[in-house]
């Protein structure tokens, strides 16, 4: 990960210095961009929230492109698609397709809100994680989400998926 933002901000700042726009990242932008967040749980932050905990934070930040109760608007819905998966309109919502609630951690941490993404401290994450979860009725609305508990919610679709087994991926078949 952080040789490929290595190589990505070396090419900006070579676009940067023929073009005579933008600046090099300071060591603390790479550093704040420079996470993992395994499915497994390993790498998330202390922090914690619950759907109740979201609520306004959801309806400042996020309802405006996904919709009060996460129906969409601008943006995709975040709710609904249940069953939707195997017909010709699959609608993939976190509660119909996502595989891991570990990696809607990582999505909205670093890319939302899509005009200020990274603004979310650990506990509003995990707070509107949680209320994106049980808007979809996966947990209920004062299960505290944190690193340990995350990573042991059980999404609909997390047996939807084919398991890569090629050899350049680092896993065994069984």
């Amino acid at each position: 990960m952080r040789s490929l933002l290595v190589v990505f901000v070396l090419g900006v700042c070579a676009f940067g210095q023929k073009y005579n726009v933008g600046r090099a990242a300071s060591a603390d932008e790479i550093k704040a961009t420079d996470q993992f967040m395994a499915p497994d749980g390993t790498g998330l932050p202390a922090g914690k929230g619950t759907a109740a905990d979201g609520r306004d934070i959801y309806s400042r930040r996020c309802a405006r492109c996904h919709g009060a109760q996460g129906q969409g608007d601008e943006e995709g819905p975040l709710v609904g698609g249940k069953g939707s998966l195997k017909t010709a309109k699959p609608l993939k919502t976190v509660g119909s397709f996502w595989p891991y609630a570990t990696t809607i951690y990582d999505y909205v941490h670093r890319a939302m809100p899509f005009d200020n993404p990274g603004l979310l401290d650990a506990n509003q994450t995990y707070s509107v994680v949680a209320l994106i979860l049980h808007m979809n009725g996966i947990i209920g609305e004062r299960d505290e989400m944190n690193a340990q508990t995350l990573p042991k919610v059980k999404m609909p679709n997390r047996d939807g998926f084919v398991k890569d087994n090629r050899p350049d991926t680092g896993k065994k078949k069984k």
